[in-house]
């Protein structure tokens, strides 16, 4: 009778779990929720960028973002905040992305793009064309970005 009880019980709580499963999986949102999220986020980016609009990035960076620029510079989410406010010696005059691809892998998403833009950045003028890659997380059902990567396109 305790061999029967147990059983029961395992086979109980496998049912349970896989319910549960079930049930967590259908609240995720689908993978092109995530993409067209990232897509937005992405392209809000620039528009960040030609409105200096800093407070863009101190809500979407992760606290310990880390940037690799085109430039062989790190940038950090505190970095960026600050030479956005910095008009003087940062301004961006024009920026467009174009072959934006972003990949889904449960709550990680990887955006690849290229940029191509003409600004001032700590006083020095860059005009060029840079693919550049983004990593994101989901958290709690937000995303985050958490790096970026950047290099100059290859002529």
């Amino acid at each position: 009778m305790k061999k029967s009880f147990v059983a029961v019980g395992v086979v109980l709580t496998v049912v349970g779990s896989l319910s549960l499963l079930g049930l967590a999986h259908s609240q995720t949102p689908s993978d092109s929720e995530a993409v067209a999220t990232i897509t937005q986020m992405e392209n809000d980016a620039v528009k960040a960028d030609l409105a200096a609009d800093a407070s863009f990035y101190e809500k979407y960076l992760a606290d310990d973002w880390t940037g690799g620029t085109s430039r062989g510079t790190w940038d950090s989410k505190q970095s960026i905040a600050s030479d956005m406010k910095d008009s003087k010696n940062n301004k961006t005059n024009s920026e467009s992305i174009s072959d934006l691809k972003v990949r889904v892998h449960g709550d990680v998403a990887i955006a690849t793009y290229k940029s191509t833009y003409d600004s001032l950045i700590k006083g020095q003028h860059y005009a060029r064309t840079v693919l550049s890659t983004d990593t994101f997380l989901r958290e709690n059902g937000a995303w985050k970005q958490l790096a970026g990567h950047s290099s100059q396109e290859a002529k």
